[in-house]
């Protein structure tokens, strides 16, 4: 039903999302003058890499480590600022649940070179499931730096999963919650 429901819901969005994600490309286009989608490798269900698509919000040559690994005050765009604020960067990200590498609830996909989290997530096999665009971590503010909380409550997430609990995660997600760690600091 998990999968059926992203998919149907994914679909629906896919086109007005398509749209703003196009207008959001020119901004960012304009602002850096390089690609506006940001692609990048992540860690997906089972521990198969996959290629995450987000809005470009950091500037063009920013090092591909984890956001709170680099100084984001610095790299971090004046459109990305608000992109971030508004989690409009996380729009293509419909593009991965349509797919099937992610589902719009779940814990958030790690990178590769995470080795602690992907470790922490192995050892309580949360790569069972599929990651999502947001989850329970995020909407309680935790982030990647904290690996072993960040696990923890990701398999709580995965042991207490419920459909009614996930339309509510979206829904605190909508309304603000989950802007996690760099949201704070802008």
């Amino acid at each position: 039903m998990k999968r059926a429901f992203d998919f149907f819901l994914a679909a629906a969005m896919a086109v007005p999302v398509g749209l703003v994600t196009l207008l959001l490309c020119a901004v960012s286009y304009r602002e850096t003058g390089g690609q506006p989608l940001f692609l990048q490798t992540r860690v997906g269900r089972g521990q198969r890499p996959f290629t995450l698509v987000k809005l470009r919000t950091m500037a063009v040559g920013t090092a591909n480590v984890a956001s709170h690994e680099v100084n984001a005050e610095a790299v971090i765009t004046p459109s990305g600022r608000w992109m971030r604020r508004f989690k409009l960067d996380e729009l293509p990200q419909i593009w991965n649940v349509l797919l099937g590498d992610m589902s719009f609830v779940g814990p958030r996909p790690c990178l590769p070179n995470q080795h602690e989290l992907i470790g922490e997530r192995s050892d309580r096999d949360v790569f069972a499931m599929r990651p999502g665009i947001t989850g329970l971590a995020q909407v309680q503010g935790v982030d990647m730096s904290t690996p072993r909380q960040l696990a923890e409550i990701d398999a709580r997430y995965a042991s207490e999963r419920t459909f009614i609990g996930d339309l509510k995660l979206l829904a605190q997600t909508f309304v603000g919650s989950g802007r996690g760690d760099a949201a704070r600091k802008i």
